[in-house]
């Protein structure tokens, strides 16, 4: 295949749903159908793709809509699991982000500099440098003998001070930085997806497995989804299903075949965002806290602090972060920051679910997220059904390869993963582009902090975007009420990116949800505007559009306001979506 046919095959548009629809459909049938578009369903299907399988990938949702568009945005490897004697999982991980930042995803993972805050001047310094000399060793050691981050360096009190003026005096006696990296989540599992379908992976979002299907022996043998654009029904045949729903994992296997199948617990983690000069640093802290974990995450015009860690019980559809959830977050910050936050520096938060491994607990035992394994299982759920859960963002691709090696049983053998060595869009040429990027930002008028931010959303495909406002320079200009994103962002999000409504683009491509406090509600005309050609909408249904996303937005805001999962998801009910999923019978 060439590079060209490669870049057009790659490009996700509601043309190319429409064919992967029809594809899955036809009498040759999947070798692998993939149900679930995060980021480890979006990894299988890479995985499967490049080794020549006939894949299918299908979405309730839009891609990432789930549990992976709300990390903490880290590629990270655990430095806590190091301290529970996980070093298995650790050094996994910290391959696995050796691999991103330097061959697979250059432009989208970042090397991150943490501060850990040392409150006793020896014994502490002693013991964490040992852990985190150790977290170096193996990061060093799984790269081959390269560098792939700077090695920790030791802090005075003085010297911590320069890099986080703004902590306070009494919480610390020096500190120890080390480095993760971070990704922008949803953005990988676009490119993911993207890599995918570049290698002739069907991919289907807003697309829903209603049932399961099986031939006369038991086996299962394809599925039926309902396309939640035209709500027509259809039916895919297929020689295996893997199952990648994360906290829907229970619902999807119980199609296939009752109380059968990986137990999942979803655990509930919220990030709350605040403008960029609201925290003096230059660096990111990361510290344990009574109930889960603090980070404090510099990003290029905000910091992202969190998170939770709490069992959740509610509708997964609707996860939203409470007034106690809020207030947790700030206090845990509070305990660092010498300018204490307040609700009014808050300009976006997020919620989401982590799919964590449920053990089988003895009677009266009670349900703790934090002691529910991280690892990841594959497991099968009926004759040429599996499904995989647990794990996280980091590993995404050891657990793709291990779902294909699963599914194909003896046939992995001669057919094994070769993704570890697959760069997804926008890597291959990224190193040329950093070269010339200096001379297209001139003559582009972008500023510094244009030019990195585009680097780090596109890549190598930074051309396509020049491409499209050589074509129509309006395009060039920034969105008027969000100008740190242009307007070509939105038109790229739908011909190439796979956005099919204004939500898409405002909480997954171009994020404003994240980052102002109407979630990009005052760009929501101007965005409709330049997806509605593109689309084929009418002005009836561009209202619609914006209706419905100020919809979402009243309801968040409401819903932050309350005390507790089952008051906040109340808010959220009525609310109505693009695509509504289909409530499930479960019948087996």
């Amino acid at each position: 295949m060439s590079s060209a046919q490669f870049a057009q095959q790659s490009r996700l548009t509601k043309e190319s749903r429409s064919k992967a629809l029809a594809a899955m459909t036809d009498s040759e049938g999947l070798d692998i159908l993939i149900i679930g578009g995060g980021v480890t369903g979006a990894g299988i299907a890479l995985d499967a793709a490049t080794r020549g399988l006939r894949t299918g990938i299908v979405e309730a949702g839009d891609w990432a809509a789930g549990t992976s568009a709300w990390s903490s945005k880290l590629v990270h490897g655990g430095l806590r699991y190091l301290y529970n004697l996980d070093f298995k999982l650790v050094a996994e991980a910290l391959k696995e982000r050796g691999n991103l930042l330097t061959k697979t995803a250059p432009h989208l993972v970042k090397a991150q500099p943490f501060l850990w805050p040392l409150k006793m001047p020896v014994i502490e310094r002693a013991y964490s440098a040992v852990g985190i000399g150790m977290y170096d060793v193996m990061a060093f050691a799984g790269a081959r003998g390269n560098a792939t981050v700077p090695p920790q360096r030791h802090f005075t009190k003085k010297g911590t001070k320069k890099i986080f003026p703004g902590i306070k005096d009494d919480k610390f006696t020096g500190a120890i930085q080390f480095y993760d990296a971070r990704v922008d989540d949803a953005r990988l599992v676009i490119d993911l997806v993207r890599t995918a379908a570049g290698y002739g992976a069907l991919a289907a979002p807003r697309t829903q497995v209603i049932s399961i299907l099986k031939d006369s022996s038991g086996a299962v043998n394809g599925a039926v989804v309902k396309d939640l654009e035209t709500d027509a029904e259809l039916e895919i045949k297929a020689k295996k299903i893997i199952n990648a729903t994360g906290v829907w994992t229970e619902e999807t296997e119980s199609m296939a075949q009752k109380d059968a199948g990986l137990k999942v617990l979803a655990s509930k983690g919220i990030h709350i965002v605040v403008p960029r000069e609201r925290i003096q640093a230059s660096s990111g802290i990361f510290t344990q806290t009574e109930k889960s974990v603090l980070f404090i995450i510099p990003w290029q015009r905000y910091w992202i602090l969190g998170t939770t860690d709490t069992p959740y019980t509610e509708d997964i559809e609707n996860p939203v972060a409470t007034a106690k959830d809020i207030q947790y977050v700030l206090d845990q910050a509070n305990e660092l920051i010498a300018e204490e936050l307040t609700q009014d520096d808050i300009i976006g938060t997020y919620s989401g679910l982590r799919p964590l491994l449920q053990p089988v607990l003895k009677e009266g035992s009670e349900k703790s997220s934090t002691k529910v394994s991280r690892e990841h299982t594959v497991t099968e759920i009926a004759p040429n059904m599996s499904a995989i859960a647990g794990g996280k963002l980091t590993t995404y691709r050891v657990m793709a390869e291990d779902a294909v090696d699963f599914a194909l049983g003896d046939e992995a053998k001669t057919r094994p993963s070769v993704t570890s060595d697959i760069p997804l869009v926008g890597a291959n040429g990224y190193q040329a582009i950093l070269g010339s990027i200096e001379s297209i930002a001139q003559k582009q008028g972008w500023d510094k902090q244009r030019q990195e931010h585009l680097l780090e959303r596109y890549g190598a495909e930074i051309t396509d975007l020049v491409s499209l406002i050589e074509k129509n320079p309006d395009l060039g200009e920034p969105l008027k009420n969000a100008p740190q994103f242009l307007r070509a962002d939105v038109v790229y999000a739908v011909q190439a990116e796979g956005a099919l409504h204004l939500e898409d683009v405002l909480v997954r491509r171009v994020r404003l949800d994240l980052e102002q406090r109407d979630r990009g509600l005052s760009s929501a005309e101007e965005i409709v505007a330049l997806m509605a050609p593109e689309l084929g909408w009418s002005q009836k249904d561009a209202q619609h559009e914006v209706d419905l996303y100020r919809q979402r937005v009243e309801a968040i805001a409401a819903a932050e306001k309350t005390s507790t999962d089952s008051e906040a998801v109340a808010h959220l009910e009525d609310v109505e979506s693009v695509a509504p999923r289909q409530k499930l019978n479960n019948a087996s």
